[in-house]
């Protein structure tokens, strides 16, 4: 497989978040006298503020004070990371490693903030390996539409046919598809549909199985 890019997700895909989310919203909107299924959040991975936003208003209600939830989530995450590190997934720093050897355009594309993609980065030590990030705050449209990917091959000097992108969420499969982007999903805490499972090159368990693909 000749690609000249690689684009990486980041919670879930790089970075093993999305469990330390759940728990971080269970905790805080359990002070609140609120519940949150797992079922629920799955439907909230991949997406931006903007898409939570108001999938939370319509669960909870317009009144929800979703923003303050958000803060004091991400506010508990961090200190969760502070103290006890930031769990990478199984295989990240080999097939970066792999990446930069072989001279692969990489970057981020991630409906996070610019701000809380760099600082978890950062903390985790990996932010060294990527050429860029583009970042949900940096786009109108959130996943799955394809401009986040779109926009990273712009920025990577590529186009869409020499780059590969790498995901967990149903939401970024199909970004990807409508990108016209090759995807790989690496399994995360939800195994994708049959529909969205159809539209990726391949499913693997672990990063490090990419490279294979690429060789």
């Amino acid at each position: 497989m000749m690609k000249k890019a690689v684009i990486f997700d980041m919670d879930g895909l790089m970075i093993d978040s999305e469990r330390v989310t759940y728990r971080c919203y269970r905790e805080v909107m359990g002070e609140m006298n609120y519940d949150i299924s797992l079922d629920f959040y799955t439907t909230l991975l991949g997406k931006n503020v903007a898409w939570a936003t108001e999938k939370f208003a319509q669960a909870y209600g317009k009144d929800f004070p979703f923003p303050e939830v958000l803060k004091n989530v991400h506010i508990r995450m961090n200190d969760i990371f502070e103290t006890e590190g930031v769990p990478v997934k199984k295989g990240l720093v080999e097939l970066l490693d792999y990446l930069k050897t072989n001279n692969y355009k990489t970057i981020i594309a991630s409906s996070s903030s610019r701000n809380r993609v760099l600082h978890i980065t950062e903390m985790a030590g990996i932010l060294k390996y990527f050429d860029d990030a583009i970042c949900g705050d940096e786009v109108t449209q959130s996943k799955p539409h394809p401009e986040i990917f779109l926009n990273a091959c712009k920025k990577l000097g590529v186009e869409p046919s020499e780059a590969l992108v790498l995901e967990d969420s149903e939401a970024g499969i199909l970004a990807a598809h409508n990108a016209a982007i090759k995807v790989i999903c690496i399994v995360d805490m939800k195994y994708p549909d049959k529909e969205y499972e159809e539209k990726t090159y391949q499913i693997l368990e672990s990063l490090d199985q990419v490279i294979d693909l690429l060789k």
